[in-house]
């Protein structure tokens, strides 16, 4: 017979619940975060020449940058749709949805022909799978931030927030890695026939790791209270755009010169350094972005660390005036061909302009909404400010760089504008490090 005792036994510790939330978010979005960057890196190196063949050179980039940027423009959908489910039925089960939607969708794309196959057809479909990537990632960041900020003790949201965030650095190592071993253990040739599929369909054994990790995790305590009270929201988009507009503008704002300059540095950037720099550019910009991703998974949460400490908004200034200032000297930097210097500039530019934004961010966005539309609202923000700053990127850049015949410092002004209205936003952000979290956002 079953009693209290053997059912408290069996109940998990609140250290243990917490354990498993950081682990469940992080290694979720590492996988998450591993099958979207290995489509902006393959855009950058492989994927215009395969399914873009008629039109070469610059218009060949910008073309294979557009596809890449549609991902972009399913994420506020996908965090939409996520966000409501996610604020009515739990985060929980958004999560598990969403990782398997985003394996799928990057095993697919490790399968499909390519032009000389089937045409017209071969681009439709990249698309096709490139948006379900979108959907899926805007509705992974909520879920997984909110998991770790609400399960996280007094003191210690930016710390826990910043832990999904290390899965972004996390995904990046596998997926510059992966990319960097393949073409090392292949020839030109090979990796252009079948070599650059293998980290797309690695992507499905990731995904089974994933689901056994995140299938252990449970909802918060105060979005269960919240549900077991019938008091969730009817229409949690709805509700948070009428009743805290400002903050879905402010953290869509706070997302663009972050978001931008990550993309202009990871993916943008190795397609300028073949291009303009040096011919094995690319594998020194991979090698450039694995060190920069490495460094991150330490950086990462000290940033967030410091902000539970200093608070978010002078961690997230920091970053973004840095950002703001540093593009000139980063392609002043990269224009040497230097490797060390190369790697220097993505360290600095990555690793203190981005992380420290991206270490805070986490808390700083959940802490901008209350229970009932926490991951709608949060979602909201980092989504559209993706598809702002981040999803545009290579192709405003391919195109500026075009129109300046090669010369990068018109890219390098508009990152900087970029990160000035991030500026701007994180100024008008209210500090909430040390306040409780529930209440926040009246």
């Amino acid at each position: 017979m079953s009693t209290l005792h053997d059912t408290v036994l069996a109940t998990p510790s609140e250290p243990l619940v917490r354990r498993r939330a950081a682990l469940g978010s992080f290694v979720g979005t590492t996988i998450e975060w591993y099958d979207y960057y290995l489509y902006g890196t393959a855009a950058a190196i492989v994927l215009g020449p395969l399914f873009f063949p008629n039109v070469g050179g610059a218009v060949g980039v910008i073309a294979a940058f557009a596809t890449y940027a549609v991902g972009f423009a399913a994420r506020p959908l996908g965090g939409a749709v996520a966000g409501h489910i996610g604020d009515r039925v739990g985060r929980k089960a958004v999560l598990v949805a969403s990782l398997l939607v985003m394996g799928i969708s990057t095993a697919a794309i490790g399968l499909l022909p390519t032009h000389d196959r089937i045409g017209v057809w071969a681009p439709v479909l990249l698309v096709a799978a490139r948006l379900l990537q979108g959907f899926s990632a805007g509705g992974e960041w909520g879920g997984a931030v909110l998991l770790a900020v609400e399960h996280a003790p007094t003191g210690r949201r930016g710390l826990f927030g910043a832990i999904p965030q290390m899965g972004s650095a996390a995904g990046m190592v596998l997926a510059s890695g992966g990319f960097w071993l393949t073409r090392t253990l292949t020839s030109s040739e090979n990796f252009l026939a079948w070599g650059w599929r293998i980290p797309f369909l690695a992507s499905a054994v990731l995904v089974v790791i994933g689901l056994v990790i995140r299938l252990k995790v449970t909802d918060s305590p105060a979005f269960t209270a919240l549900r077991e009270a019938d008091a969730t929201s009817r229409r949690p988009v709805a509700e948070v755009l009428a009743t805290n507009k400002r903050g879905v503008l402010l953290t869509t704002g706070m997302r663009l010169g972050q978001n931008g300059a990550y993309v202009l540095y990871t993916v943008f950037a190795l397609n300028y350094l073949t291009n303009h720099v040096r011919e094995d550019g690319a594998d020194v910009g991979l090698l450039a972005v694995l060190v920069a991703s490495v460094v991150s998974l330490a950086a990462t949460p000290l940033w967030g660390l410091l902000s539970d400490r200093v608070g978010r908004k002078p961690v997230y200034l920091f970053g973004s005036v840095l950002t703001a200032v540093f593009t000139v000297p980063a392609f002043l930097l990269l224009d040497t061909g230097s490797t060390v210097l190369i790697v220097g500039a993505m360290v600095i530019a990555i690793n203190l302009g981005h992380d420290s934004q991206y270490g805070a961010q986490g808390a700083f966005f959940a802490e901008q909404f209350d229970s009932r539309t926490r991951y709608s609202g949060a979602s909201l923000g980092y989504s559209i400010g993706a598809v702002l700053g981040g999803g545009l990127t290579p192709l405003i850049a391919a195109s500026l760089l075009a129109a300046g015949n090669g010369s990068p410092w018109i890219v390098a002004g508009y990152l900087s504008f970029l990160a000035v209205l991030t500026t701007i936003s994180a100024a008008l952000t209210r500090e909430t490090a040390h306040r409780p979290l529930e209440g926040l956002s009246r």
